[in-house]
């Protein structure tokens, strides 16, 4: 095995590729890919529709293939971001009608681009309803689209828990487990783990051992290999606050050392790193070079 400092490089971004959510108008590989490069991007996010709408535009195949192409040869993994607005605990019949087919055109347009992984916020129960009609709900409009994922280049469905805002249906690393079970575990459902909303909904990552026991959490609850994904964010915000605001790496209550841990922790081990962090380009850029430098290189 090589020891030399490349070779190390190559190990490190092996295990965990670092990189951001881009922008992509304009073209996903027009705009998207050079900016990726620019901030020294080794994995990207991207959207594939308005986030905050539910517009589902057809994209480019030329664009598509286009990004698809220069990623495999780059050795860039891509994932797609679902819309906000998704929410298959809502009361109103429309909203969960829109999201079936909101989530349904992420997925196709997953598969189109190559990506990995389709992640969407897991919801929560508006109206007053009781949890457990949410849940039902749930099970009842997303197993379907699951079903779906028949294709060997479909990408992965990972639930994003929340930040415990309202009735949430998942915030703690615990809810996933009902969720799981909603989705029968469903062998296409992963996790997209939020620092900033795991440690907002309650995890004190940053004490002593917290993110390791965070970690070992995730794995009892929703087994091995589950963990697909990590948005990277620190917390503006103290620990349990319920608040999804986001703070550059080591800048807020999170602080630095809980990635390093992170980084440490064999459930991690081949899971890429996004970043959705504030301040734009220098931001990104920033904070993808404080991750490699965590990972160490």
């Amino acid at each position: 095995m090589s020891t030399s400092p490349e070779g190390a490089e190559r190990r490190a971004r092996a295990r965990n590729p670092v990189g951001g959510h881009v922008p992509v108008a304009g073209g996903l590989a027009k705009t998207g890919l050079p900016y990726a490069r620019e901030m020294g991007d080794e994995v990207v996010q991207v959207f594939v529709a308005n986030p905050r709408g539910w517009a589902t535009l057809p994209g480019s195949p030329e664009q598509d293939e286009a990004f698809r192409a220069a990623c495999a040869e780059e050795g860039i993994p891509a994932y797609v971001h679902a819309p906000y607005l998704i929410n298959f605990g809502s009361h109103t019949g429309a909203t969960v009608d829109k999201s079936v087919a909101s989530l349904r055109h992420s997925l196709r347009r997953g598969r189109e681009i190559g990506a990995l992984g389709v992640v969407v916020h897991t919801g929560s129960a508006t109206g007053g309803r009781p949890r457990e009609t949410a849940m039902a709900q749930v099970r009842e409009r997303m197993l379907p689209l699951l079903d779906e994922l028949t294709h060997a280049d479909d990408p992965w469905l990972l639930l994003e828990p929340t930040a415990g805002q309202g009735a949430s249906l998942c915030a703690l690393a615990e809810d996933l487990g009902p969720y799981f079970e909603a989705l029968d575990r469903h062998p296409r459902v992963g996790i997209c783990l939020d620092t900033c909303h795991a440690f907002a909904a309650g995890h004190d990552m940053a004490a002593p051992g917290g993110m390791k026991a965070l970690l070992d959490e995730l794995v009892e609850v929703a087994g091995e290999g589950r963990l697909k994904l990590i948005h990277a964010n620190d917390s503006k915000d103290v620990v349990g606050a319920h608040k999804d605001r986001h703070e550059n790496i080591g800048a807020g209550h999170l602080g630095a050392e809980p990635f390093g841990e992170l980084f440490r922790h064999p459930a991690t081990e081949g899971v890429p790193l996004v970043v959705e962090t504030p301040g734009g380009k220098e931001g990104h850029a920033a904070d993808v070079a404080r991750l490699k430098e965590l990972r160490g290189h």
